[in-house]
């Protein structure tokens, strides 16, 4: 077990040892590797936040359903948590921009 993991760590360490040799003002820019993983990460964030307010807003509208009286302060929870929910995605959108 522990030559194996002894294994694939030399063998890491030799795929990674490339990236060293890079000098700085020629060939890739690490800078320039985490601008796709910006653009996924907003994807992956846009996409979670769409799934949580459709369950935010159903779970809303059956609370609202079985209980009229508390329609108030489920509305409220309902706008609060959705302002929350979308400040994710309005994050990541920041991120995304200054990851340029």
């Amino acid at each position: 077990m522990t030559r194996k993991i002894i294994f694939l760590a030399i063998a890491f360490l030799l795929l990674a040892s490339p990236i060293f040799a890079q000098t700085p003002g020629g060939g890739t820019n690490l800078a320039d590797l985490g601008r796709p993983f910006a653009y996924i990460a907003m994807g992956i964030a846009s996409g979670l936040c769409g799934i949580g307010q459709g369950k935010a807003v159903a779970s809303a509208a059956e609370a609202m359903a079985r209980n009229p009286g508390a329609q108030g302060g489920i509305r409220f929870a309902l706008i609060l948590g959705l302002v929350l929910i979308e400040s994710l995605a309005l994050y990541t959108l920041v991120i995304t921009y200054v990851a340029k």
